[in-house]
């Protein structure tokens, strides 16, 4: 995966005007945004010191530097997180490197938990944006074992979903905004895992098959995968109006507990239960990553 440390500080500074930090303009300027020398001066460091920073060359630089980094490109949490990351790549031990390559698994405990979870849709994503099990419900809004975007590995990726089904801009309310908000969390995802060959796949795959995934990738946003609201136009029942929330699984730090919620006797609520309907009783929810050699307690990547 290409070195991003560079790239993400040019994006960062070049939204940032200097007369909305007090700085001055001088005329025509040959950069959008600071100047190298402005993000330094501000930072209180030297301009060489801030230059073999966004080389790549700053791996010894403080957290004070890179507080003061920070606050003059205006990060939040989240970039300011996944600026660390950058300068310092955390180094894998051989253990995590070849879990990071075996297949991403669900524990039984987890399993169990989507499946009483009858009045939701439901799904837990793990690493790449692998859908690794899903409930009944779940499948029949997001339709996961039916979708054609399964990578090696088999399971449903919400990354290719988004971007190569020809389907999923009618499918996604508000595509432009799911798409940013992918490609956000896969560049999150690249900042704590610099050595994953598939997620370096992944993107490359994204890459020579999508402009729109081109142009977002430039951008450098980096987003957790929090809460929100979801827009589904869906082919049997039409459109659902969701908000969703993210749950971390603990004991399993790569996985997300996903659950899309609707107010109760609206619209949403009353198609939800049609859908519940039509998959009970006896339909079988699936996961791809939930066969019996899942252990409780085995870990995932």
């Amino acid at each position: 995966m290409e070195n991003t440390l560079g790239d993400f500080l040019r994006s960062r500074r070049a939204r940032i005007l200097p007369e909305e930090v007090g700085l001055p303009s001088h005329g025509r300027r040959r950069v959008r945004g600071l100047r190298r020398e402005e993000v330094a001066q501000l930072a209180g460091v030297s301009v060489d010191y801030y230059v073999r920073l966004e080389q790549g060359r700053g791996g010894s630089a403080s957290d004070a530097v890179l507080d003061a980094v920070a606050r003059v490109l205006r990060l939040d949490g989240v970039e300011a997180a996944h600026l660390r990351s950058l300068v310092r790549p955390p180094k894998a031990p051989a253990a995590s490197a070849a879990r990071m390559r075996g297949r991403q698994r669900v524990r039984p405990g987890t399993r169990l938990l989507l499946d009483l979870m009858t009045g939701v849709p439901a799904f837990v994503l793990g690493r790449r944006m692998d859908v690794l099990a899903w409930n009944a419900l779940g499948d029949a809004v997001n339709g996961f074992s039916t979708r054609s975007d399964a990578g090696p590995d088999g399971l449903p990726n919400q990354a290719r979903h988004a971007f190569l089904d020809p389907s999923a801009r009618e499918y996604y309310g508000q595509w432009d905004a799911v798409a940013a908000e992918t490609v956000a969390f896969l560049r999150r995802d690249a900042g704590l895992h610099p050595e994953d060959p598939e997620l370096a796949a992944l993107v490359g795959e994204l890459s020579l098959r999508s402009a729109e995934f081109v142009r977002l990738w430039a951008d450098h946003l980096v987003r957790e995968k929090t809460h929100g609201v979801k827009q589904v136009n869906h082919p049997l029942v039409g459109g659902l109006d969701f908000g969703y929330e993210t749950l971390g699984v603990n004991g399993s730090p790569e996985q997300l507990l996903v659950v899309y919620t609707a107010p109760a006797d609206s619209p949403t609520a009353q198609k939800l239960a049609l859908l519940a309907s039509w998959t009970a009783p006896g339909a079988v929810a699936g996961g791809a990553g939930t066969d019996g050699a899942a252990a409780e307690g085995a870990e995932t990547p």
